[in-house]
């Protein structure tokens, strides 16, 4: 009996032990809660900003007002799509035939890369007309904006042309 209640006596204390030297589990503080949210809420600031300047860029196109369009892009900005790549002058040139007439984006999905800049991507459904001709189009779009001084700016986008569903 004495052997039982001794090894009893040292399997507990081996527990306590082990749960003494165990590390401690992470448990938050209210400080890190509280920059965790300020984190979050800047992260959703900036996140609105961009998704808003990308829909300024969009609206501009519609409008038809290249300085607004050309005021949104980086002065080293690159663009791709089909075509290659292209630079802010021959983007600005070729909208300059380019006309929204209406778009609709969905499934904005948001990458924050540093405190000043983000990406975006989303899908847009658009009519238009360019150079002329009329035309309908879904794409997948991805944008990178940077914070510049007071300024958001785009200095990347890539556009995807969708596969047409099956069927059509």
């Amino acid at each position: 009996m004495k052997s039982t209640i001794s090894r009893v006596a040292i399997s507990t204390l081996a527990i306590c032990m082990g749960l003494l030297m165990a590390p401690p589990r992470y448990r938050a503080s209210a400080n890190e809660i509280a920059k965790d949210a300020r984190s979050q809420s800047a992260t959703d600031l900036m996140e609105q900003q961009i998704v808003s300047k990308e829909r300024e860029e969009l609206d501009s196109l519609r409008a038809g007002n290249l300085e607004v369009f050309s005021n949104l892009l980086a002065d080293d900005a690159v663009f791709l799509d089909a075509e290659g790549p292209a630079s802010k002058e021959e983007i600005v040139k070729n909208v300059a035939g380019f006309r929204l007439l209406e778009y609709s984006m969905e499934g904005v999905k948001f990458v924050p890369i540093s405190a000043k800049s983000g990406l975006i991507t989303y899908s847009i459904t658009e009519r238009g007309v360019s150079h002329g001709k009329e035309f309908a189009a879904h794409i997948y779009v991805s944008a990178l904006w940077l914070q510049r001084g007071s300024q958001w700016v785009c200095v990347f986008s890539q556009e995807t042309v969708a596969k047409p569903a099956k069927g059509q």
